[in-house]
């Protein structure tokens, strides 16, 4: 290896090769590079330079947003388990194992292939997740963050990243900007990347829901959410060959009580379906109670209620559209249904 000769920067895509360019003091130790070796390499003028306490980066020229990320992987992740470097000129692909550290906040979301979050080149710091009990500071470009438990990291090219809702909640955290707090979470539904409860619950346990741009942000989110889902139920219908229910009605007993509104009922059948878009807040337990007490009512009347999450309409909806048809044509064996008004909602 010539270590004076810089290497050319790659896409994301061939992180092999970035591999080769940043490597630990352990590591290059274990390639017959003795400490003091490096401290000449890395010295003001030289062709090496420290990017992070530990790592060394094989080049002196400015380092790309993909050694930096795998800088602050390999400075987070447990050495005795980080894994070595391909040997110099060996062939094949080669990726370390990143123990107990993770990739999150917006380097995250960017892996994740978000629009509205920044390249990784422009970003100052990288977050990464590490439990809570590591002694690890932050420093240079590496902003820790801990936890008391690690999420079960998504491989992103070979770099651990941490769940959607979790890097989210991670970013929001940092930022102030309601504009581009309400772009990340706008794009996560959108995006398909996840629902909009498994982000609210991410942001309720990290106490954000208190930051008022946070709270409007996660308003037009449940909307947002909310409006797919209809639009996914809309297509569950037509294109499972369900016949056509009456939408979006309030059902009332004839001169009484109003009792309670319904994304589709068909009338006939005494079949209804809700689909279920709480998301996890501090009322959650009320909300749930509401919820029960409709349906326990609902089925008093003798009206079949059908529960669909959004996330089982996005993942299962041809099994979703089996359990509707099945309760449809269950109402043939059934005594007939309390009479009901049903009135647009």
């Amino acid at each position: 290896m010539n270590h004076n000769t810089p290497l050319s920067p790659r896409p994301l895509s061939h992180l092999t090769e970035v591999h080769r360019r940043v490597l630990t003091t352990v590591q290059l130790r274990a390639h017959g590079v003795p400490a003091a070796e490096v401290n000449e390499q890395c010295r003001p003028d030289g062709p090496w330079q420290q990017l992070l306490p530990g790592v060394v980066l094989l080049h002196s020229g400015p380092p790309t947003g993909e050694e930096r990320l795998h800088a602050v992987l390999l400075y987070a992740a447990r050495e005795r388990t980080a894994g070595v470097p391909v040997q110099p000129g060996a062939e094949g692909p080669h990726r370390p194992t990143y123990t107990e550290t993770m990739v999150t906040g917006l380097a995250a979301l960017t892996l994740h292939g978000f629009t509205s979050a920044p390249e990784l080149a422009s970003l100052k710091q990288i977050e990464v997740l590490v439990p809570r009990m590591r002694r690890l500071r932050s420093t240079g470009c590496a902003r820790i963050v801990r936890t008391a438990a690690l999420p079960t990291p998504q491989q992103v090219k070979g770099v651990p990243v941490a769940p959607v809702p979790r890097a989210l909640a991670d970013a929001v955290a940092e930022l102030s900007d309601a504009n581009a707090v309400r772009g990340l979470l706008t794009e996560a539904v959108r995006g398909g990347h996840c629902e909009p409860a498994a982000v609210v619950r991410e942001l309720n346990n990290a106490k954000l829901l208190s930051r008022p741009h946070v709270v409007d942000a996660v308003d037009s989110l449940l909307a947002e959410g909310r409006a797919i889902a209809e639009d996914r139920l809309y297509r569950m219908v037509s294109e499972h060959g369900l016949p056509d229910p009456v939408w979006n009605v309030d059902l009332r007993l004839p001169g009484g009580p109003h009792l309670g509104g319904l994304d589709a009922y068909w009338p006939e059948q005494a079949v209804a379906v809700e689909l279920d878009t709480r998301a996890p807040r501090q009322d959650e337990d009320a909300l749930w109670s509401e919820y029960a007490r409709k349906r326990e009512h609902l089925e008093r009347l003798g009206i079949t209620v059908v529960h669909i999450t959004p996330k089982k309409l996005r993942d299962a909806m041809e099994q979703q559209a089996a359990v509707v048809r099945t309760a449809l044509m269950a109402s043939a064996d059934r005594d007939p249904a309390a009479y009901v008004v049903v009135l647009p909602r």
